[in-house]
């Protein structure tokens, strides 16, 4: 995030069910981009092509065309000064000292952990209403995932909750709290614990490109922080990770384990110091996301007007919408509603032609490979009730007033037929 305090961003998880996450309230008024201000203005330009509204529209300029084909000129195409650029300027905008750029991120949380030290034996908190990937990176690091509910307006980790299991742990060692939806978690309180116990805490920030609390953006509050740049988030590079941090030393060993533990300080020489993976960012995907942070700005923005719509037209509905905390500043990855007519909800949708998506149907702690952990047979109602209820719907920035119509009415329509 950068030291102004524009805004950027658009994503999406890969699974079987689809899903659109959002937030609610009105965008602060901003400076609108020159790069694409259609981005932020939802127009029934289009509209006649499709009748289906789609849960995601990753969209691509033609500049960021452009770059690619002008790294595929210089023959540049793995890591490189492009991936550099990319970093520091990524770095930048989450105002952070140092950015790590990797291949997604999966192994951008992978290589933070490594780079945390963590040890055959240690325990690190996190939220069990996630993608599997924020777990599985503490298993592929050699540590054991423990599980805190969540809370149920924001789905993020219950800083009450991780109290409690702290009280009767000591194996923990660090946090990895998740920003979800597009929101971020609790943590100024979240830092506090931590601090008080002298734990790490690293933000899973995969869907939450540009999110804030008070005005400073998530990716500078932790040890560590790291984002996906998946096709379907905020912005994206194709595929990709980058992970954020102040901390030089942490920045360098994660820099030397995605590079096949190389030595930082020596380039590409064949000298590695550690183990590692070859986890490293192309150029041609750092000449992508370059492009996209320039309008991330705009997708936020654009993100935040459509979920603002929804909140005021569905207001009068049974449905629960998305809670935006006062200091907060909630991007909408997704636009997740509850309800417990969700499945049937859903139904109605897809017959209007309206695409929604459920994150998550299964919570981490009830995963078959999760059968054997440790907190795997932990009570967490909060977490499996928002299993149970939660539907997201199209947020993404491309939608027409027309798609929004579409799915108003047909949510509407749902209610007032029962």
């Amino acid at each position: 995030m950068t030291d102004s305090n524009s805004d950027i961003d658009s994503g999406r998880e890969p699974g079987t069910e689809t899903v659109a996450e959002t937030d609610g309230g009105v965008a602060e008024a901003e400076t609108e981009s020159e790069t694409d201000a259609s981005a932020s203005e939802p127009s029934d330009e289009g509209a006649e092509t499709s009748d289906s509204v789609s849960i995601a529209n990753p969209t691509l300029s033609d500049d960021a065309v452009e770059r690619v084909e002008s790294i595929l000129e210089s023959g540049m195409l793995a890591d490189g000064p492009e991936v550099r650029a990319f970093e520091d300027e990524y770095a930048a905008y989450c105002g952070t000292d140092r950015a790590v750029a990797t291949s997604n991120g999966t192994t951008a949380l992978h290589a933070a952990l490594e780079a945390l030290g963590l040890e055959e034996g240690d325990a690190v908190l996190t939220s069990p209403f996630s993608f599997v990937a924020s777990a599985n990176a503490i298993r592929l690091a050699g540590a054991r995932p423990v599980f805190a509910d969540i809370d149920p307006e924001t789905y993020t980790l219950d800083p009450d909750a991780v109290e409690r299991i702290l009280e009767e742990r000591d194996d923990v060692v660090g946090l990895l709290p998740v920003h979800l939806y597009g929101l971020a978690a609790d943590m100024k309180r979240l830092c506090e614990i931590a601090d008080e116990r002298d734990l790490f805490v690293l933000e899973d920030a995969c869907q939450a490109h540009g999110a804030e609390i008070d005005r400073e953006r998530v990716g500078s509050f932790g040890d560590a922080a790291c984002f996906s740049f998946y096709p379907t988030k905020n912005m994206t590079t194709g595929e990709g990770g980058v992970i954020t941090t102040d901390r030089d030393d942490l920045a360098d060993r994660a820099a030397s384990f995605v590079n096949h533990g190389r030595d930082v300080g020596e380039g590409g020489s064949y000298e590695h110091v550690d183990l590692g993976h070859n986890y490293r960012m192309t150029s041609l995907a750092a000449a992508i996301g370059r492009e996209q942070l320039e309008r991330l700005p705009d997708f936020n923005r654009a993100r935040r007007e459509n979920a603002a719509y929804y909140d005021e037209q569905l207001a009068e509905l049974p449905v629960e919408t998305p809670t935006e905390p006062d200091g907060y500043r909630h991007v909408y990855h997704q636009y997740t509603i509850r309800t417990d007519e969700r499945d049937e909800l859903a139904a109605t949708l897809d017959e209007r032609g309206v695409d929604t998506g459920v994150y998550y149907g299964t919570p981490i702690h009830r995963q078959p490979a999760y059968e054997t952990v440790s907190t795997a047979a932990a009570s967490l109602p909060e977490a499996e009730r928002a299993a149970e209820t939660v539907l997201s719907l199209p947020v993404h920035p491309t939608l027409s007033e027309r798609d929004r119509r579409t799915v108003v009415e047909a949510v509407t329509d749902h209610f007032h037929s029962q």
